[in-house]
């Protein structure tokens, strides 16, 4: 059942003549909105004019007077029996759980604690409900919110919730999903170490461990510069892990298919495999349609068993310039690497190119580089 009275926003209630709406006028609404800040406590008529008022630097002759009429006004507006006056002042005839911001409050933490006791499933549809009340800013009609503490109070939990409804989606694998709501508000909250964490994990699990290093390594920066502090346990447990050995040889893309059987060059093949078990660059010169590719495939095949070929295509490359990311996409390494993190990385794609290859085993085949040939002949010195 949804909550009837609704301050996750601009203030919605339902009115004397059995439809819901906003509340019109500027005092009226903060006068609603004070009550249901209060979730059915009763509040004192100094207390709640002071809320009402408190951004008039005059306010009125006469506070009581004033708060009296106001709150005449509401009662027409949203029935009789929606303002109660008590001794200890007025109260919104209304629980709790009617308003949506206590609402909130309770699937929030609830949602947290199903995300700690390991059901991500649960903690999702909680706290997507939860974050389904939000329709603007808390209390958003409410006078001097930005110093209100239950403002800030819940403003920060709704922060909290946003990041386990994220961390959920995590741990039920869906952190290409996650990536770009986590990327967005972290951008609002640099100094917020559980929600930057969750920023580098989603990186990290969509394969991207350099953007994930950069990632740690401008939080650091961060909180050393803002606040002279190193990272936490969780961030720093974290970069160990990113640092961990991974596997060196990592599956190449596929070869392309020979369709035909490859006889009659069993002398090239032998002294082909020969010279790549004690060279680190072979070259193999002839005219072209002599079957230059086709011999250097086999015999890297039977080389490596397969496992650790990379055939670089460069026959479409145009400039020199382009060699070193064609070479990073045949290795399948592009989205891997994070371009632009000069201080990570190094500054241009050689580098980049330079920095994945190194600590790794493998077999590089550059083909068709005839046009190319001097950017070829320096990515194969540099790698």
């Amino acid at each position: 059942m949804q909550p009837r009275h609704r301050v996750l926003g601009p203030g919605r209630a339902p009115h004397a003549d059995g439809t819901e709406g906003p509340v019109r006028g500027a005092r009226l609404a903060a006068l609603y909105a004070a009550l249901a800040a209060a979730g059915g406590r009763p509040v004192a008529a100094a207390a709640l004019a002071d809320r009402v008022w408190a951004e008039d630097t005059t306010g009125p002759e006469d506070p009581t007077a004033a708060l009296q009429a106001l709150v005449a006004r509401l009662r027409r507006t949203l029935g009789p029996d929606t303002v109660v006056s008590g001794p200890g002042g007025y109260r919104l005839g209304a629980d709790r759980k009617d308003v949506d911001l206590f609402r909130f409050e309770r699937l929030a933490a609830d949602g947290s604690a199903a995300l700690a006791a390991g059901d991500a499933g649960r903690a999702a549809e909680l706290l997507d409900e939860a974050l389904g009340l939000w329709a603007g800013p808390a209390l958003a009609d409410l006078p001097g919110r930005a110093t209100d503490p239950l403002v800030l109070r819940v403003e920060q939990r709704h922060t909290e919730a946003r990041r386990d409804r994220l961390a959920a989606d995590l741990a039920l694998g869906r952190a290409a999903e996650a990536l770009a709501p986590l990327t967005a508000l972290c951008a609002g909250r640099p100094l917020d170490e559980p929600l930057q964490a969750l920023r580098i994990r989603a990186l990290r699990d969509t394969g991207r461990a350099a953007e994930a290093l950069a990632a740690y390594e401008e939080v650091r920066r961060t909180l050393a510069d803002e606040l002279g502090a190193d990272p936490g346990p969780e961030l720093r447990a974290l970069h160990e892990d990113l640092l961990a050995p991974t596997e060196q040889n990592p599956p190449a893309p596929p070869l392309p298919a020979r369709l035909t059987s490859f006889v009659g060059r069993d002398e090239e093949l032998a002294a082909l495999g020969a010279d790549l078990t004690t060279e680190r660059l072979v070259t193999l010169l002839g005219p072209g349609g002599v079957g230059k590719t086709r011999l250097a495939l086999e015999a890297a095949e039977a080389q490596t068993g397969g496992g650790a070929v990379h055939l670089a295509e460069l026959a479409s490359v145009r400039a020199e310039s382009d060699v070193p990311e064609a070479v990073l996409t045949a290795l399948g390494a592009r989205e891997t690497l994070l371009r632009g993190s000069d201080e990570l990385l190094g500054g241009d794609t050689l580098s980049r190119l330079v920095e994945y290859c190194a600590g790794r085993r493998l077999l590089l085949l550059l083909d068709n580089c005839e046009h190319v040939v001097g950017a070829v002949a320096r990515l194969a010195e540099s790698v």
